[in-house]
């Protein structure tokens, strides 16, 4: 089992459901409570681990990354998660803020987690901008949103453009013409942002 959870990146968050299908629900759980007392897994709240990040820096594990621990719980509940506000702005470079509260929109029931480092929220959404969308695009679209129409310039279509490959911005100005017809024609500028019109 430790070589099936070594190939996870490091910093992936994960649950005994990502590892169903090597062991038995007992098997995985004693297998977990060892390597967390060992070190080589970290125990991040109930049944949520990872494989730590070593930061150089401190010479010490790096903080664990909130957004994994949110996709591992989403993952083990069956539920489609998009980051929304603060929390959006933080993972696509458009704010230095990490939130105190980081809150995902969810087709899964609402709900709080409290930890050490925070408190994550999933508010419940039955909408197309969860189901309908995939993930990069979600991200995008959530926060653009949490900007505003007014709140778009220049640089911030350069940040987002650059943090996006061109792959996902085929896929982004495919699926936004769902969205918001503002939001939309921002994602069409991010998709020619960069692009020689002479070309």
């Amino acid at each position: 089992m430790w070589a099936a959870i070594n190939a996870f990146p490091e910093g992936f968050a994960f649950t005994s459901k990502d590892l169903a299908d090597i062991a038995n629900p007992a098997v995985i759980r004693q297998t977990l409570g060892r390597l967390a007392k060992s070190g080589k897994v970290r125990r991040l709240l109930r049944g949520v681990y990872d494989v730590p990040r070593k930061s150089l820096i401190l010479n010490s594990p790096a903080p664990p990354s909130i957004n994994s621990i949110a996709e591992a719980f989403a993952r083990a509940h069956g539920w489609t998660i998009v980051p929304t506000g603060a929390a959006a702005l933080n993972l696509l470079g458009l704010s230095t803020q990490v939130p105190a509260t980081w809150t995902f929109l969810s087709d899964g029931p609402s709900k709080t987690i409290m930890w050490e480092a925070g408190r994550i929220e999933f508010k419940h959404r039955t909408n197309k901008e969860i189901t309908l969308l995939s993930p990069t695009t979600a991200l995008v679209v959530q926060a653009l949103k949490e900007l505003g129409q007014e709140g778009i310039n220049e640089e911030i279509i350069a940040v987002v453009s650059k943090k996006m490959s061109a792959k996902e911005k085929e896929i982004a100005l495919r699926e936004a013409k769902i969205v918001t017809s503002w939001v939309y024609e921002t994602i069409k500028s991010i998709f020619r942002y960069g692009v020689n019109p002479d070309a």
